[in-house]
This record gives structure tokens, sequence and C-alpha cells, in this order.
């Protein structure tokens, strides 16, 4: 936990926290250190630190969404996910940094700054780049890009992100971690402040697949103060021994050879599906007709669920007040006015415009028609005997935050969540797996989906291909001041 604590402040230039626990942590891993000492540890992430996305909710420890309008809420409880991780011993060092309210695809548009990716400062970008990482850093990706870089940096073993269209995959494969957005319900959304009700996932960023379903493990289940959740499958803790790739169909969707997409991460795409093919399995092309309309039907169901959502933060009951209040009106639009940043706005006002009576069912009903398409389309293949899809997780490596913040928003997030949120709209587990880092000395990461509550062979399939691919962690490129065994003694 020390160790933890101290490389967070070495690490301080990445921006990955916007809380950090120091006092706490270090009072829960006293605690863990004498029940291990005892021989009485709660389970196996006793005394493991963690990090968690700020828009969970932690009892007595403020939770922002990296938003003006919540920077002093405190709530009373926590999350489901926080207390499941809490009553195991985990031990929580802090509150990693986000795109505002989780609307955004780089982790820049946050309250507190950006997000800078660990690996800008790693020797292989460096190297190829030859300029000064402050001046010339890539994105974390997002929208829970604190989280990734918490995990890659190595200041957490693992950290909980939340993903609504591919939050947690899309900087899991732009920092080079692994990133579990599981099936819709098998993890409590009590206490993730919502985004889209219908699609928000907690997810899981860890160094590991392993790792990864051991937290699927403990995270997973029924909770009563959650109706969408649903009765946890079978223990995914332990990996079966005999798993036998041969028996598995990879499907590879031909819509996903998007424009856009670089040469590196085809070339990946294709290096994986090689693998599978010489190992024994069956890789066949399949086609998920449409995926070409998932992009605009997210974002249609998406801003209306957030206009919804967002009528909430209105200055009376908790989070930012306007100092106007010449009437109740003036008060309300001010305090939005000042809390919300321009993303927050734009979307809850196309949100509304969707929701219009006279819109209604040209954009709302209509994207939801598309929704159950798009997921009849998945289902159709699975049921054609196809275990798992292979797709690229993003379209390339990390863009320089110069480069990035060049387009707006919107285009940004259309670009970066083209192959992850139909995954959400569907509700199927999914799971981003790093496997080469680009000419640029930066990850490129591949997705594998799978039926819904199939996250167990979703995960062996994913140990497979990290078993095989030997992916570099940002540790054996760049010593940022810690030792060979403190950097392998992961969870």
């Amino acid at each position: 936990c020390r160790k933890c604590l101290n490389r967070i402040k070495k690490t301080q230039h990445l921006n990955a926290y916007i809380t950090v626990t120091e006092e706490r942590a270090l009072e829960q891993a006293q605690q863990s250190e004498s029940r291990l000492l005892q021989g009485v540890p709660k389970g196996p992430l006793d005394g493991i630190p963690f990090a968690i996305k700020d828009n969970f909710c932690t009892e007595n420890i403020r939770t922002t969404c990296a938003s003006r309008m919540l920077k002093d809420y405190t709530p009373p409880y926590n999350a489901t996910v926080v207390q499941k991780l809490l009553e195991q011993g985990a031990v929580l060092v802090g509150k990693t940094n986000m795109d505002e309210f989780a609307m955004g695809a780089g982790s820049t548009d946050g309250a507190f700054g950006p997000v800078k990716n660990p690996w800008s400062y790693a020797a292989p970008y460096r190297e190829q780049t030859g300029e000064d990482p402050d001046s010339d850093w890539v994105i974390a990706g997002g929208s829970s890009g604190g989280s990734a870089a918490a995990v890659a940096s190595l200041t957490s073993y693992l950290a909980l992100g939340s993903d609504t269209g591919g939050s947690t995959r899309n900087p899991g494969a732009l920092c080079g971690v692994v990133a579990l957005k599981p099936t819709y319900g098998l993890l409590s959304r009590h206490g993730l402040i919502p985004l889209v009700n219908s699609m928000d996932v907690p997810g899981i960023m860890t160094r590991s697949v392993n790792d990864a379903a051991v937290i699927l493990g403990v995270l997973q289940g029924l909770d009563v103060r959650d109706s969408t959740t649903v009765p946890a499958p079978s223990s995914l803790t332990e990996f079966p021994e005999d798993f036998d790739v041969r028996n598995i169909c990879v499907g590879i969707p031909k819509e996903y050879h998007a424009p856009g997409l670089s040469d590196e991460t085809l070339a990946q795409w294709s290096h994986v599906a090689d693998l599978f093919e010489k190992a024994g399995a069956r890789v066949e092309q399949v086609s998920l007709p449409h995926t070409q309309y998932s992009i605009v039907c997210y974002h249609v169901l998406c801003h209306a669920e957030v206009a919804s959502n967002m009528a909430r933060f209105d200055g009376l009951e908790y989070g930012h007040r306007s100092k106007m209040d010449s009437s109740t009106e003036v008060m309300y639009a001010s305090t939005r006015h000042e809390g919300f940043n321009d993303v927050v706005r734009g979307r809850i006002l196309s949100g509304n415009y969707f929701l219009l009576k006279q819109n209604y069912q040209h954009y709302f009903v209509k994207a939801q028609k598309v929704r159950r398409l798009i997921a009849n389309d998945f289902h159709h293949v699975f049921n054609s005997g196809v275990d798992v899809l292979l797709t690229p997780t993003t379209l390339t490596d990390a863009a320089r935050y110069r480069d990035f913040t060049q387009e707006d928003n919107r285009t940004r997030s259309a670009q970066e969540d083209v192959f992850t949120q139909p995954a959400n709209m569907a509700g199927l587990p999914a799971v981003s797996v790093p496997t080469a880092l680009s000419r640029r000395g930066l990850p490129i990461g591949l997705q594998l989906l799978a039926p819904a509550l199939q996250d167990k062979k979703l995960l062996c399939v994913a140990q497979w291909i990290e078993q095989r691919v030997g992916f570099p962690s940002v540790s054996d490129c760049e010593d940022l001041g810690m030792t060979k065994q403190e950097q392998t003694g992961a969870a």
C-alpha cells in the first residue's frame, strides 16, 4: 500500500487521481496486515490496493464525477461494488479522474484537467518521438482514463471504471491493460451515478486476465438495491484446467473493417486470428449487418437518457447552487450553466430535442427498434455456432492530446466508440486485451465479445491470447523507481 501511495506521488503529472485517500488506505492496510499475520484473511483481495472511478459513490469520500456540479459532494453510502471490495479487505487508495459525468472518449473534458497516458513517458514512445513527453503526451482514452492510467502506471493493482459505450475498454486498450465489461446486470449499478441506465455496467481494469476473473467472481451477483441485476452463474474465480482452444469457433465480423482503422491495428487483428487458426480453432468471417447504424442509434439513446438523468442536478437537493437566485427559474438555469461543461449541456439539449412530443417516435422509438436489430445480429451469429467474436477495440493507438482536442467531443466519441458500443446496446460481455506496441511505442488492444452470461468463456479465450502475445508492462519499458520484484508482485 505504501509503495502504491508513493508511486501516486511520483506519477502526479499523469493527473490520474482526483482524490487520494492516503490516511484511510494506510489504516485499512494495517488492519489487513494484522489479519494476514493471524492467518485469517477475508479473501483473495485482502490487502490489495485498488482505485475507483470518481462516479462511484464512496461513503464520506467526495465523489465529483469530474464536474463543478458535484465538486463538494460527499455521499453517505458506498456503491455496492465498492462495498464488496472493502468487505474483501481490499484497500482503497483513491478516486480516479475521468471525463465530466463520463461523457467523452479521451478523459480530456473533466473539471480537474486531462489524464496523461503513462506510455507517453515510457522509453518506446520517447525514443520514437524524440520530443519532451510533457509537451507531446498522448491521451489515456475515455471516459475511465484515470482508472486505466492508475493500473498501467502501477499505482493500483485493479481499478473500477464505468462502461456505457466502451468507457472501460477504450482507455484499457490505449493504456495497455486488461479491461472487462461484464454482461449487463451481472454487476450491480447501485451507487454508480448513472449516465445511460439501460447500458451502464461497472467495468474492471487489471494487469492480467486472471486478476479480472478474480474481481468478477467477487463483484458479480444479485443486489436487492438494483432491480436489473441477475443471479451469478457458477464461480468465475477458477479457470478450467482443460480449456482447449480447438473447441472454440472465433467469428471475425466483416463490418468492423471500419474507415480510419490503422494498418497496425488491422495487422494485429489478422495476427491474432492466425494464432487461433494455427492452434486449431475454427475462424469464420461473420456478418453483423446493422453495425453501420449502431453509433448513430447509440447517440440518440445516450443523449435521451442523459437528458433524463441530468434533470436531478438542479441546485435544490445537492451539488452546486448558483448565487443568482432572483427566481427559481433563474437559479435553476444558472446553476446548470455554471455546473456543467459544454459537452454535458450539449447532450442535455440534444436529448431533450429527441424526446420532444413531435420527435419522440421519429428519433427515440426508432432508435430503440434499431437497437433490437443490433442485438438480434449478435443473437443470430452466436446461435450459428460462433463462441466469441474478435474485433479491434479502437481504430488506432492513442492520439496526441493536441491532435485529439482539434475535433469536437461528439466527433471524437463517434470515432472512439465505433467498435465498443454495440456490446453495450446488446448487453453482452466484452473484454479488451493488449496485444502489442505500435511503431510509435504505444499499446494496441483487441476486443473479444461473447453471448450474455458467458463471461467465463470470454475470459478463458482472453487469457489464451494474453499468454501468446507476451505484451510488456509499462514497467518493462520504463523504470519509474521500482525494482523488478515490486513490478512483478501483481495480484
